[in-house]
């Protein structure tokens, strides 16, 4: 029989997002750090890394097809590269800060210490975990609703990402037509936790680094190093 009562946070929670759950385990699993389970053990309750799995999944469809159907002239690559803007761990957590998901995250003392509930990395895989609750709890129709809310409140910022070229494309774009180079990424450095990366990218064109980026992801990366080059590394002029 499926649990019906649950903790006043995750109550909150509930009232938050306008869902109320049938099963109140599946929620509570959802917003289950691994970190508490391996401090109390798992027995009750289970982390939500398996619960995450599905609703990565789940997202990258449902965001695709609200993309398809929003976009009906958009190509692929088009479509590619705005999903994955959405789904980066930076965009699922800003999803997960606006439902105020850090508040009924259940973490172990030392996550807690440590200001876990505000790492993009734990509140974007909370989100996808809340996303596979929602969709085992109350089906696909009910998930494709809501992130379809959600997307729709990010409509403006979604459709300038569609006439807006990523700075690895307009920087391949300038060194092909001005210098038939093709520009290349090294990740240089990789600093902190597993679970909280920071890494560091250059990027060379003809072998000469022209700028350097960090970010939480390896392509976060590569995005602030070739802005950095689109900034401060303007390629002479062909002569006329």
């Amino acid at each position: 029989m499926a649990n019906t009562t649950a903790p006043q946070p995750l109550c909150d929670l509930e009232e938050r997002l306008g869902l109320p759950f049938g099963d109140k385990a599946l929620l509570r699993q959802a917003m289950t750090h691994s970190s508490y389970t391996n401090e109390v053990g798992s027995e009750g309750c289970d982390d939500n890394q398996r619960l995450e799995f599905l609703g990565d999944a789940a997202l990258d469809c449902l965001v695709g097809e609200w993309l398809y159907h929003r976009y009906p002239s958009a190509r692929e690559g088009q479509l590619t590269s705005m999903r994955a803007h959405i789904v980066s761990t930076e965009g699922l957590a800003a999803l997960a800060r606006e439902l105020e998901l850090g508040q009924a995250l259940i973490m172990g003392r030392g996550e807690t210490m440590t200001g876990g509930d505000r790492r993009p990395a734990n509140l974007c895989a909370t989100f996808e975990a809340l996303m596979g609750a929602i969709y085992l709890d109350q089906g696909v129709d009910t998930l494709r609703a809501f992130v379809g809310k959600l997307l729709a409140k990010r409509a403006d910022e979604i459709d300038a990402l569609l006439s807006r070229k990523d700075a690895k494309s307009r920087l391949q774009e300038m060194t092909q037509a001005q210098l038939h180079i093709t520009p290349k990424y090294r990740i240089t450095d990789a600093q902190g936790p597993d679970h909280d990366r920071v890494f560091t990218a250059a990027v060379l064109v003809n072998g000469e680094v022209w700028g350097k980026g960090k970010g939480r992801s390896k392509q976060t990366a590569q995005q602030a190093a070739a802005t950095a080059a689109l900034d401060n590394h303007v390629p002479p002029a062909s002569s006329s």
